[in-house]
């Protein structure tokens, strides 16, 4: 049998959606664009690694303008479309077999996964199977999150953007309960399940180090009530309006998250528990306990999808680990992640480089908040953070805009 020369690309996005998933995307289209002599077509799964076993894919490098490409880049959301697909822990599984024979009627060579934790699962069980089985397909993972809870890497693409949006956002919160004098609490969710990594964020909100967020409560220090009325208390007394960020999976001693004390959370097909309330929870606790107006503010995902307050860094970031991984698979590496490793320039600048990491040692583990920038017996972080993150929510992206409205890419679907 006489192999082609040239490969084609495969390339998904997968788990929950961010800000700069798409500059990630366009990385590896760019990439793959300006190696004509190895690569043939760029195909993208529709809804990640499901696309393609339901034979759902789209040629990316016919479809696509120069003009659209570029406005790829700056469009929130998933353009292929996501999918949160568990593949089987039994690598004798019939699937793999099914999947690898679709790759390879596609004269497959590179398949490149933009995701999370459990997509660096699936990078990771499908390179183990393809050299298993001799197969050439180079498989590489390009990390994206906003939790910030990949190991082996400074950060992820996808957290600057979402951190950014964080601290705008409470900052304006801020701003909004000043405004009267009777005394308030507003209690603000983000997203976090066992990081506290966004959540953390709400400290860049403050202008002094006496400003509101007054208190920050992260998923890394367990959560107790009798502490927590002592805390509001003391906030109370120190002024009249007090803003509180906590992480939607803060718990308690037990392990018992707060947001169940007002409900039974739910599932997802990953097995886990699907979290939100833990703000309306605290705030008829706090309405109960000091009779003061609250309310509680739930971000939701506002935090992941916004493109209007983006980080230039974390766009060119997320760019930079697309045309990384198109390149590491280029040169023949398999079962790597993209990873980012924090350097300073000569002028005492942030920069980053990046490297490939193994994919195996990466999956199924999260990167914990240091315990030791948590301060104030678990109401705060510390500077620490604030110096390492602030790089990361550095610059504004431009973009193009029509009738006051910025313009995105749509994917086309049909019915």
């Amino acid at each position: 049998m006489i192999t082609e020369k040239k490969k084609t690309i495969m390339v998904g996005q997968s788990g929950g959606p961010t800000a700069v998933i798409n500059a990630s995307l366009y990385g590896v289209i760019k990439e793959g664009l300006d190696h004509p002599d190895k690569i043939s077509r760029i195909y993208g799964m529709i809804h990640g690694i499901e696309g393609l076993i339901h034979d759902d894919f789209m040629d990316l490098s016919e479809t696509l303008t120069a003009e659209e490409l570029e406005i790829l880049k700056t469009t929130p959301a998933s353009y292929l479309g996501s999918c949160r697909y568990k593949l089987p822990d039994d690598l004798s599984s019939s699937l793999y077999p099914l999947i690898f024979q679709k790759l390879e009627s596609l004269n497959v060579g590179y398949f490149l996964y933009i995701g999370g934790n459990d997509s660096m699962d699936t990078v990771s069980k499908l390179s183990c199977y393809g050299k298993q089985h001799n197969s050439d397909i180079c498989f590489i993972g390009i990390p994206k999150t906003i939790d910030n809870d990949l190991i082996c890497t400074d950060h992820t693409p996808g957290y600057g953007s979402a951190a950014k949006y964080v601290a705008s956002t409470v900052r304006e919160i801020v701003l909004d309960a000043s405004v009267y004098c009777q005394k308030s609490v507003t209690i603000v969710e983000i997203m976090g399940r066992h990081s506290g990594w966004l959540t953390a964020a709400s400290v860049l909100a403050r202008k002094e180090a006496v400003d509101n967020p007054l208190l920050i409560y992260l998923p890394e220090a367990n959560f107790d009530f009798r502490q927590f009325s002592q805390d509001v208390k003391a906030a109370l007394d120190r002024q009249p309006n007090v803003i509180i960020c906590i992480s939607e999976g803060i718990s308690d001693h037990n392990g018992t998250f707060i947001c169940e004390y007002g409900n039974t959370a739910g599932t997802d097909s990953f097995g886990h528990k699907m979290l939100t309330g833990a703000g309306k929870v605290l705030e008829s606790y706090v309405r109960n306990q000091f009779g003061v107006k609250v309310r509680s503010v739930e971000l939701n995902i506002s935090q992941r999808c916004s493109g209007m307050i983006v980080s230039l860094t974390d766009v060119e970031e997320a760019a930079q680990a697309g045309r990384e991984g198109m390149s590491a698979a280029l040169r023949g590496l398999s079962g790597k992640m993209i990873s980012f490793k924090r350097t300073t320039s000569s002028t005492g600048e942030y920069c980053c480089n990046c490297t490939a990491e193994d994919v195996a040692k990466i999956c199924n583990q999260e990167k914990s908040f240091p315990a030791d920038w948590i301060i104030r017996h678990g109401t705060d972080v510390s500077s620490e953070f604030t110096e390492y993150a602030l790089p990361l929510i550095y610059g504004e992206a431009s973009r193009k805009m029509k009738q006051g409205l910025p313009v995105y890419l749509y994917r086309k679907t049909t019915r």
